[in-house]
């Protein structure tokens, strides 16, 4: 008997604390549409279409796109030290063309293969293109 009854005081004495630190509720259900905003290069090319449409057991296809498009940028901004916004966020034509004809068939472990290595890549290139884009303020 003792047991429901300090059961209950607890979660009387619970509840208001609860409130308290409960989020604030809206019945406000608009879909914002605003262009997403970013802490630098507003301005970034759009994805390509398929990504967002994606089914979600093929997502490794658009991570390994968007590993692959990462890498081609900083790869660019490594050789050229330019770090402007074209540079670190190019169109997505180029690297979209090379996934569909090289990697787009593979299989999902191939796929991890690849961006565990481009991972690697990445490393390696992070700090000559951090240094630059730094310098440039686009880090």
């Amino acid at each position: 008997m003792r047991k429901p009854i300090l059961a209950v005081m607890l979660a009387a004495l619970a509840g208001p604390l609860v409130a308290q630190t409960s989020p604030p509720i809206s019945n406000d259900l608009t879909v914002d549409m605003s262009p997403q905003q970013y802490r630098i290069c507003n301005d970034r090319p759009a994805r390509p279409t398929w990504m967002d449409e994606i089914n979600p057991r093929e997502a490794y296809k658009a991570a390994a796109l968007m590993e692959l498009y990462e890498i081609r940028a900083w790869e660019e901004i490594a050789e050229s030290g330019d770090c402007g916004c074209e540079t670190r966020f190019p169109a997505w034509d180029s690297s979209d063309g090379e996934y569909h004809e090289r990697y787009a068939g593979l299989s999902q472990a191939e796929h991890s293969a690849f961006r565990r290595d481009w991972i690697e890549v990445r490393k390696q290139l992070e700090p000559r293109v951090r240094t630059i884009c730094e310098a440039q303020g686009n880090w």
